[in-house]
């Protein structure tokens, strides 16, 4: 996988040559390591990354500082490596910019899990790769926004499948890689309630990682692009004990 740079950061160094042993064997190539949170900044504005592994406890400034200042120059996918174990803890990762978590100690093997499973969603997005998430041909129907053309056209927001691009009232939003997934994925499936396991196991492309907390922070990172009032949603709505649906605009505009 010559073509996708990782950036390791941690500041414990055997922690740093475990996981980049171990990505070497899985044939990652670009692998760059660093152990401060200032040091991260510096290499994500001279390099594109694809999967960035930041550890919470960090010297000086945390990951959880950092990280905001990350998403002002890259939408890599982040995995957080937390030595803390709460939801609360967990949900402040994924409200600051995170795209998922392991907690130490942790098996390495499970880390090059997840950055396959985060790369397996970034990279169609980035690269245009033929592995974006692709409707069934029984989850297809005629009513499907503007299917044939890629662009889905929900009124308020657009979202054009080849450009990776969310459009809200006609103006370019940022979304990180795999909160622009779990939307295309909804806008090819309108109308359709998913649970939090099937959304996980489709999107995030694992079912026996699932966590719930992830699609739910995910739900509400997407809510915040393309609700007016993201706490009174209609386009991409809770049907109580079952799970989500996004509405069609038609029957949106009706809510």
């Amino acid at each position: 996988m010559d073509h996708v740079s990782i950036l390791l950061v941690d500041d414990e160094q055997a922690i740093l040559h475990m996981l980049k042993t171990v990505l070497l064997k899985e044939q990652f190539v670009d692998i760059d390591t660093v152990t401060t949170a200032e040091e991260a900044l510096t290499a994500c504005e001279n390099k594109t990354y694809h999967c960035i592994v930041l550890d919470i406890m960090l010297p000086g400034k945390s990951g959880l500082d950092i990280c905001p200042f990350l998403r002002q120059v890259t939408d890599a996918p982040i995995l957080f490596l937390t030595a803390k174990t709460t939801d609360y803890d967990k949900l402040t990762g994924f409200a600051v910019g995170g795209d998922d978590y392991v907690v130490k100690p942790f098996n390495p093997l499970e880390v090059v899990a997840r950055i396959k499973s985060l790369l397996k969603r970034y990279l169609p997005t980035k690269m245009a790769t033929n592995t974006t998430v692709t409707p069934t041909s029984s989850d297809v129907t005629s009513s499907s926004p503007a299917m044939q053309e890629g662009v889905y056209d929900f009124g308020r927001f657009q979202v054009l499948d080849q450009a990776g691009e969310l459009r809200v009232e006609g103006e370019s939003v940022s979304c990180p890689a795999l909160v622009f997934q779990l939307l295309l994925f909804f806008c090819k499936h309108p109308n359709r309630i998913f649970t939090k396991s099937e959304l996980y196991e489709r999107v995030w492309g694992s079912e026996a990682i699932s966590d719930d907390n992830t699609v739910m922070v995910h739900i509400h990172r997407i809510r915040e692009r393309i609700e007016a009032d993201p706490s009174n949603p209609v386009f991409l709505v809770n049907v109580r004990g079952l799970g989500y649906k996004l509405i069609q605009p038609e029957k949106a505009s009706r809510l």
